[in-house]
């Protein structure tokens, strides 16, 4: 078994690896095999392994990658993220893929879609619709069939009709995949001197950019690894991130919340990930029906989900006490209509609450966070010193 060292270094390299060197050399290994890159938040993965394929996450260069051609794509009220995997695409780093999806996160989504099919950038682009409406029998049955348009694509590639028996395959090895990146957060919960979130980022998203099946048996030793008593506590107060669940922050910026005396407990950063809350039915007859049914009746609250039956503010309440936080930050990317938009919704459903919070805005490029640092470190101290105290002020 490899140190818990070796795999955070191997994520680290993985999850930043802009050339998808893994995912290229996983499809010249077989004739037939596909790349599919899907945008953030959330896409089926299980769709693309059953017809051969691997579903690859393009989450844009952070700050890895200088922007020059993607500038001239976008005016600058728009965020970060588009610009960034436009110019990922023109510099070829994605020559290999022969397909896209762009999930139906915002108008900004859909206009990057528009610029790859007007670039003739891959075999196929796709933007997929995912159902606003939680009736099994309405936006259950749309989503099966967005799901079945992807699936034709791919066929008309690599010539795979899907089974229901790689599909029921496909969906218990993302089952074990979610269960052991469930089982880290949980040991989180309680231990997290055992494991810092920047740790915890790369090892989640460096599985969206290599074969389930590797991934897994890295998550299975990571698991192993923090059972141990390891690490130090220190005096950090426990908080929720709230916003970050398109365009990804800098991974300074992820260690400076940390580093300013917070233990970040729950996130959604790389939420497609987690989006499916518990397993998918792996037996089932009609396994799109099952993968559309978790969507439906299992799948993580997040700001590009509009359920008007079951208000996020509350979700997300729930997750903050579930996890024993004693603060929420909210952390979106400038110009995230999304985000932004319902930042006002929780704000004012936390102060009836008496969820203390503190907000601010980052881009993915961002390298300067001594301002955000000193903002999260009053923000922790301030809790630490009135935590007993009944909330009269939100800060």
């Amino acid at each position: 078994m490899k140190t818990l060292k070796e795999i955070i270094d191997i994520c680290k390299f993985q999850a930043f690896d802009l050339n998808f060197t893994r995912a290229k050399e996983w499809k010249l290994e077989k004739d037939g095999r596909v790349l599919v890159g899907y945008m953030p938040i959330y896409f089926p993965r299980e769709i693309i392994h059953a017809a051969g394929g691997m579903a690859v996450g393009i989450f844009g260069g952070g700050d890895r990658k200088q922007i020059i051609k993607g500038d001239a794509y976008y005016q600058s009220y728009i965020c970060h993220i588009p610009r960034s995997i436009i110019e990922l695409a023109l510099d070829k780093h994605m020559a290999h893929f022969d397909g896209f999806i762009f999930p139906s996160i915002c108008d900004v989504i859909r206009n990057l879609s528009g610029i790859f099919k007007q670039q003739k950038i891959g075999k196929f682009v796709k933007y997929m619709d995912f159902p606003q409406n939680f009736l099994p029998e309405i936006g259950g049955v749309f989503y099966q069939q967005e799901m079945q348009h992807v699936l034709k694509y791919i066929k008309e590639i690599n010539g795979i009709d899907v089974t229901i028996d790689a599909l029921n395959h496909a969906i218990d090895l993302y089952n074990k995949n979610r269960k052991m990146i469930s089982y880290i957060y949980n040991i989180r919960q309680d231990f997290p001197w055992r494991l810092s979130i920047e740790d915890v980022y790369y090892i989640v998203r460096a599985g969206t950019v290599m074969p389930v099946e590797e991934h897994n048996e890295l998550l299975e030793q990571v698991c192993e690894h923090i059972k141990e008593n390891i690490g130090v506590p220190q005096d950090k107060i426990k908080v929720v991130i709230s916003g970050a669940f398109c365009e990804q922050p800098a991974i300074g910026l992820i260690k400076a919340i940390e580093e300013a005396g917070c233990y970040v407990v729950d996130d959604d950063y790389m939420l497609g990930s987690r989006m499916i809350l518990g397993d998918i039915d792996a037996s089932s007859n009609n396994p799109l029906e099952a993968i559309s049914n978790s969507y439906i009746k299992q799948s993580q609250y997040s700001s590009s989900i509009y359920d008007v039956n079951n208000p996020k503010e509350y979700r997300l309440a729930k997750i903050v006490e579930s996890r024993g936080a004693t603060g929420v930050i909210f952390a979106a990317a400038s110009f995230c209509d999304p985000s932004l938009l319902d930042a006002p919704i929780f704000q004012n459903a936390f102060n009836k609450m008496g969820i203390r919070y503190i907000s601010f805005q980052y881009s993915e490029n961002i390298n300067q966070y001594k301002v955000i640092k000193e903002q999260v470190g009053a923000f922790s101290d301030s809790i630490k010193l009135w935590e007993d105290e009944p909330v009269t002020a939100v800060i």
